[in-house]
């Protein structure tokens, strides 16, 4: 079995590696919008078999693994911040509140495709407006969902209470692809 990794996130990456995976790095072009009026539940699934049905056929043994996640609150997606700007209101829309964390996984092989999606609740503590400034400025999360990765110092600092998986909030249900790659 050669598992594909579609994805460039570093953190994806040392996870995969973690599990005791082999794995190659591939990338897909492929541009990620939602259709309108899609349940927020279903939007890290929707992506990420997306994304998987981007990519080249797959020839015999290989497997692919897809994934995207999505932040929401309030009813609405906070996606990546263009700018600093952005993320600063995403921080200030989190701070002081419990907020929802998708993860959707697709593992793909030439005769079959399994979707599925984790959610984890993050409750954040107050964020001043300092210590909003300071996170943007060291660790610069313009490539995060929801403008902060919980493996960082707001996370660290910040986050009061997770129900669910830290892994789906850091961007991959590690317990969903181990036990589905098992078991192919």
């Amino acid at each position: 079995m050669k598992i594909l990794l579609a994805s460039q996130s570093p953190r994806r990456k040392e996870l995969l590696s973690g599990l005791g995976f082999d794995f190659e790095v591939v990338t897909i072009d492929c541009e990620e919008i939602l259709p309108q009026g899609i349940k927020i539940d279903q939007a890290a699934s929707y992506l990420s078999d997306l994304k998987a049905n981007t990519f080249r056929a797959l020839e015999n043994e290989e497997v692919l693994l897809t994934a995207d996640t999505i932040v929401a609150i309030d009813n609405q997606i906070l996606g990546k911040p263009k700018d600093k700007e952005e993320a600063k209101k995403m921080l200030q829309q989190l701070s002081g509140k419990t907020h929802q964390v998708f993860t959707g996984i697709t593992i793909k092989t030439i005769d079959k495709t399994l979707t599925e999606t984790d959610i984890a609740y993050v409750e954040l503590d107050e964020i001043s407006e300092e210590e909003i400034d300071f996170y943007i400025n060291t660790c610069h999360p313009f490539d995060k969902a929801g403008s902060y990765g919980i493996q960082e110092w707001l996370g660290m600092a910040k986050i009061k209470k997770i129900t669910g998986s830290f892994y789906t909030i850091m961007g991959l249900p590690t317990h969903l692809v181990y036990k589905i790659l098992k078991e192919i």
